[in-house]
């Protein structure tokens, strides 16, 4: 075992300041304790500015678009949401089941385009579509429907915008006129231009058109649900109930069928793109070469070992192959895929064992390869091909920081840093490459976004957000806590990230509960330096020290880290969670007697699967939104990692909750589950219900009307559920109050 930062008992504040204790009620009010924070951050067109959604001080739901000039000048507020849209609208189901997709949480401006110009910005407000022209600062609403607008859009020159209403696409006039359907005839199950459930909760893409780089034509699906299961499911709200018969492709079931088509924008007339001879397929990611004259696809196989890119003629359709990735394990899709003006493009690939980026001509055929070593490429954040430089964000030093990073592909060679290390940065690159917006955060400091020359060295702030005298957290600062980070050896040898931090007023002397926080699921990561959310701090004031460990199959990692899994999903993982236990119970200041777990979602599973391990070290475990039976979630996630339930029966078995549950000691659980969540479905809790009261086994049931899986959490329902967590593990742990 090593440590990596810190020492092994941290008892370090971070300065004297006031000595408030945090409270879940302070935690859960107006303003933001973590400060004033820049979110949807994106550079103009023009380099000129930065724009940023900031919500409310008054109130944290609602956001807010704000600019800040590059040359100076106080950040201001370009489009206040509230004098667009005073009153929340009721949003259709599209709408809504796109923001749960989005995991959005808040109202008012949420999402905004600019033009490539830099001449206006299209934001839609609860539905409705607004264009602000930064010429005499003037806003238009373009739409005035009963019926929302969805996925807006600006064309490349700033022609048009386009949006989808009804299932149909429909494209305006930026600087005026009538609106002009280029669809007809779409309805929930047969769809134009949409982003089917899975693309948008599974595959990251939440689109389903793609404008070409002259306006002259759009590329767009045409979905198909009909031959998808309905599962119906109770949306259970505060004043009533409804069935929802909701289109869900479980596991080994049909999926969506997707078509591509390319429209003429003038005529509206569609061309039919070939996408092979197999229907059961995902349409992974869709790209117009630089030129216009060619259309990239990534067509990925149902079963996600092979990714294939094809090369679209989009005057015929006519398309062919070039490149091709297959694994033994799952392809992992990204963004990665950047066509250059001189017809060659960047691609991703983790064939080394690690993901890294290559160059590869217009026809497929291999340049180079630019980046390599024992570390992976997160995300390709943006090219400049004036220098011929790629830039992209790595943990290349340490999987629990991220910098961003810019290496040239025309001449590979070492990455050079932009960013300094210690903690995690993400950035958002002008479209020229020659400048970038980033925020920066880590144990000590609160997210901070600037404005940063191609060298890495800061123009201006954007946000600052300095922990100082007058920043919401400064009352509380002397209770935050330094955190400790290390890592053991899982049983093949790879190293185990892991996060400690101990309770104010902590004592080496004494024994203290622990909570262990898991995710342990393959699309997020638990360990890393970043600002701890006050809703965390509420358990090391009630006296809890706090800990996270990563386990095999969490992201960010090589392909054999990552891969462990595969097939076998609830083994690795969990055995992985009980060495960071064995390392806990190792440590003269834990009480190993006391020992909780808690998480969301896969990290619900992980707490249900731990819990029923055999001889289970946790006396406690509170486990949110919990995936009970894989076989009741959905194709592409599932599918990705454990196969179907026809080739892999042996493997779904083990990694099924409810078989456990008789191994699960007497008043040791809570489970909490939105009781309208349409992701991971309430079926999967009522399911575990109905086994534990079967066995006479107790247990505490939390459910919350009306909300989803991410999406409707207001305050004060993140408030009432922090407030049971806590009641639970003090009734269950016993902890002494921090001093």
């Amino acid at each position: 075992m090593k440590l990596a930062v810190g020492l092994m008992v941290a008892c370090m504040t971070f300065g004297a300041a006031h000595a408030e204790k945090l409270t879940p009620e302070r935690v859960f009010a107006d303003p933001d304790l973590s400060g004033p924070l820049a979110r949807g951050v994106k550079v103009s067109p023009d380099g000129a500015a930065v724009t940023y959604l900031r919500a409310k001080a008054d109130d944290q739901r609602m956001t807010d678009l704000w600019i800040a000039d590059v040359k100076g000048g106080a950040p201001r507020l370009l489009i206040d949401a509230a004098s667009l849209a005073p009153q929340e609208k009721e949003l259709s189901e599209a709408e809504k089941s796109r923001r749960e997709r989005q995991g959005v949480q808040t109202r008012g401006v949420v999402d905004y385009a600019w033009d490539e110009q830099g001449r206006f910005i299209l934001v839609p407000v609860e539905g409705d579509l607004f264009l602000y022209r930064l010429a005499g600062g003037k806003v238009t609403q373009l739409t005035a429907t009963a019926s929302d607008e969805i996925d807006a859009k600006v064309s490349p020159k700033g022609s048009f915008v386009s949006f989808v209403r009804d299932d149909n696409l429909f494209v305006v006039p930026s600087g005026g006129g009538a609106e002009r359907a280029l669809t007809t005839g779409g309805e929930e199950l047969k769809s134009w231009a949409t982003a089917e459930f899975i693309a948008q909760e599974e595959m990251s893409r939440p689109t389903g058109y793609w404008w070409s780089p002259d306006e002259s034509k759009i590329a767009l699906t045409f979905v198909d649900q009909t031959g998808v299961d309905v599962v119906e499911r109770l949306d259970v709200n505060a004043a009533g109930a409804a069935i929802v018969r909701q289109r869900y492709p479980r596991v080994g079931r049909p999926n969506a069928v997707v078509e591509l088509h390319v429209a003429d924008v003038a005529t509206g007339a569609r061309t039919k793109v070939d996408l092979g001879p197999e229907k059961d397929i995902y349409l992974a990611r869709v790209d117009w070469a630089k030129d216009g004259k060619t259309l990239y696809v990534q067509r990925e196989r149902r079963d996600q070992r092979r990714l294939d890119l094809l090369a679209v003629d989009p005057a015929t359709g006519a398309s062919k192959v070039i490149l091709t990735e297959e694994t033994p394990h799952w392809i992992e899709l990204t963004d990665d895929f950047k066509p250059l003006k001189d017809g060659t493009f960047l691609w991703s690939s983790e064939r080394s064992g690690n993901r890294h980026l290559y160059h590869y001509e217009g026809d497929g055929r291999l340049i180079a390869q630019v980046t390599s070593g024992d570390w992976p490429v997160d995300a390709v954040e943006g090219v400049d091909e004036a220098r011929g430089v790629v830039i992209f964000g790595a943990s290349k030093d340490a999987p629990v920081e991220r910098r961003i990073y810019e290496v040239s592909y025309k001449a590979p060679a070492e990455p050079k840093a932009l960013t300094s290390g210690g903690g995690w940065w993400t950035a958002s690159v002008a479209k020229s490459g020659k400048a970038f917006a980033a925020t920066y955060q880590d144990p000590r400091t609160p997210p901070q976004t600037g404005f940063y020359k191609a060298d890495g060295s800061r123009v201006r702030w954007i946000e600052e957000n300095r922990l100082a005298e007058g920043h919401p957290y400064w009352p509380y600062v002397s209770r935050l806590r330094e955190p400790q980070f290390g890592t053991i050896k899982a049983s093949d040898g790879q190293d185990l990230w892991w996060t400690l931090v101990t309770p104010p007023g902590f004592d080496p002397a004494k024994r203290y509960p622990v909570i262990v926080q898991v995710y342990g699921g393959p699309a997020s990561s638990m360990v890393d330096k970043v600002w701890m959310k006050p809703e965390d701090q509420l358990f090391l004031e009630a006296g809890f020290i706090l800990f996270s460990i990563d386990n095999r199959g969490t992201p960010n990692r090589s392909v054999a880290f990552k891969t462990a899994i595969d097939r076998r999903m609830g083994v690795l993982e969990v055995e992985d969670q009980l060495a960071g236990v064995g390392y806990l119970k190792s440590l003269p200041y834990v009480d190993p007697a006391r020992i909780g777990i808690t998480g969301w979602s896969n990290g619900g599973y992980m707490t249900l699967m731990t819990l029923t391990a055999p001889n289970s070290p946790y006396a406690a475990g509170v486990a949110g939104a919990p995936v009970v039976d894989w076989s009741l979630y959905d194709t592409h996630y599932t599918e990705r990692f454990m196969g179907t339930t026809a080739d892999n029966a042996d493997g779904y078995a083990a990694a099924e909750v409810t078989a456990r549950l008789g191994r699960l000691k007497p008043d040791t659980l809570m489970i909490i589950h939105g009781m309208a969540d349409d992701n991971v479905t309430f079926d999967n809790a009522t399911k575990a219900m109905a086994v534990l009261q079967a066995k006479a086994i107790p247990f505490e049931m939390m459910t919350y009307p009306g909300l989803r899986h991410r999406a409707g959490w207001t305050q004060s329902h993140r408030l009432h559920r922090a407030i049971t967590t806590l009641d639970f593990f003090k009734r269950k742990l016993n902890p002494e109050p921090a001093g």
